[in-house]
């Protein structure tokens, strides 16, 4: 199986990658085989059943909207996102939606849109089923899929959930563990981001991964000012969580900087709290690998642009590649799923990206870079997905801002050092995966342990 740098970062919508972008995604594959088969005519209902963790925590994460907007032929990247609800709301009180886009079918949101609290299905905690039925009610298609983090999503015809995409192009210098990744850049002489851009270009042209990383990247810069102008005082949601993104960068801009030492980390939280602000009320982001650590990348890559004076597209595109190979690593040997493996696959796995992105634009070396990737997971091991009422904002805000300055931390301790340390990235990596099989599930984005049972949500 190969993977590409722009499978790791793709433009989506809030708040969740796998329990947003992943069941809208779906839906859109379900009705897609639909219309490609000549079937799409003959459906008059369509029925869609969410499982485990997104029938736990769907409702918080809008997982039952995505599906209505995927059914409808939306897609995560370009559904106008100010608009996204009152699209459903119109399909639910019309009891009417346009499948595909295109073919009117009967909707009864209540039952049509179904979310088993209790129920799972195998293979993997995200899971959900379609079904189409025809004017007789016979069964057209029945399809079951799995959204496996970071939007990803496969159906159960694989034989394992757990592969992300089947894609065996050949790569110049393959890898799928940090210890292949650094022999091929100690054999080949190479940094780890030409490594990657070797790679790419299996798939296309060098210039046009180039284009599309840095169109990555105006997105999140997009995705930070949207989240520092937005004139509503709190989040959607019965948390009423206050928005403070807004107030946050207004009080920075009036700061004299020469005042304060700390003043750079003010802003590398407030560019983490602006991302997943926008991200927990249904704004365009970019997934990070995920939504819910969307905020981490962007805000060490903000942090990089605007303090450091070398800072040019070269670097942002090295640094993204980069991040990317981490990445690739991580979700070989582990997950970046909350549902799977908890927080720590998510905050964890972003936090080490984004050190080993920082670490490589400062000029490390390809084994400094990886000592910064190792350090950025290890001191995340065991984070547990908890969220208060199903909603991706505590602790998923906070949390987002916490780990950006521990890769921060993590790429300029790495900097200090040879690059020679005790504890390998693929170890610490063995040890998330075992970490999240121990961990018990409901400490699994399911909202049924940690804060999610000892907050109050009112």
């Amino acid at each position: 199986m190969a993977l590409s740098a722009l499978d790791l970062f793709s433009v989506g919508i809030g708040p969740s990658s796998s329990h947003t972008v992943g069941p809208m995604r779906a839906a859109r594959l379900f009705v897609a085989g639909l219309a490609d088969d000549a079937l799409l005519g003959s459906v008059t209902r369509v029925h869609s059943q969410l499982f485990g963790s997104l029938g736990a925590t769907g409702w918080g994460h809008g997982s039952d909207k995505a599906v209505v907007l995927g059914l409808m032929g939306e897609d995560p990247e370009t559904v106008d996102t100010d608009h996204a609800d009152e699209k459903v709301a119109l399909a639910s009180e019309k009891g009417e939606l346009l499948l595909g886009g295109e073919h009117p079918i009967a909707f009864d949101r209540a039952q049509d849109v179904v979310m088993h609290r209790r129920k799972s299905l195998p293979t993997h905690p995200n899971g959900m089923s379609f079904t189409a039925y025809d004017a007789a009610g016979d069964v057209i298609r029945d399809s079951i899929y799995y959204s496996v983090g970071g939007g990803f999503v496969v159906d159960d015809s694989k034989s394992s959930a757990d592969k992300i995409v089947e894609d065996t192009t050949p790569v110049k210098y393959p890898f799928s563990t940090g210890d292949e990744l650094l022999a091929i850049c100690e054999s080949a002489n190479l940094t780890i981001a030409q490594v990657m851009a070797a790679n790419e270009l299996s798939w296309r042209p060098g210039q046009e991964t180039r284009d599309q990383l840095l169109h990555i990247w105006s997105v999140m810069q997009e995705c930070v000012e949207n989240g520092c102008t937005r004139e509503e005082k709190t989040l959607p949601g019965g948390l009423k969580v206050r928005r403070r993104a807004p107030e946050m960068r207004k009080r920075l801009l009036a700061k004299e900087p020469g005042n304060d030492p700390l003043y750079g980390m003010d802003w590398v939280n407030l560019y983490a709290l602006a991302v997943n602000e926008e991200n927990a009320s249904g704004g365009r982001i970019v997934t990070a690998p995920t939504n819910g650590a969307a905020g981490i990348i962007p805000a060490v890559l903000h942090f990089y642009t605007r303090f450091m004076k070398d800072a040019c597209d070269d670097k942002i595109v090295d640094f993204l590649l980069t991040a990317a190979a981490i990445g690739i690593v991580i979700k070989e040997n582990a997950s970046i799923s909350g549902a799977e493996v908890g927080c720590q696959g998510e905050v964890g796995s972003a936090c080490s990206m984004a050190a080993a992105g920082l670490c490589a634009v400062l000029g490390g070396s390809a084994r400094q870079v990886e000592c910064a990737a190792e350090m950025g997971i290890e001191h995340n091991l065991g984070l547990t997905c908890d969220p208060v009422g199903g909603l991706v904002q505590i602790p998923c805000i906070e949390r987002n801002a916490i780990a950006s300055v521990k890769a921060i931390n993590s790429a300029r301790l790495s900097m200090q050092g040879d690059g020679i340390h005790k504890v390998s990235l693929d170890q610490v990596v063995k040890t998330m995966r075992e970490t999240g099989a121990d961990m018990k599930i409901k400490y699994k984005e399911t909202s049924r342990g940690g804060l999610a049972v000892n907050v109050i949500e009112c």
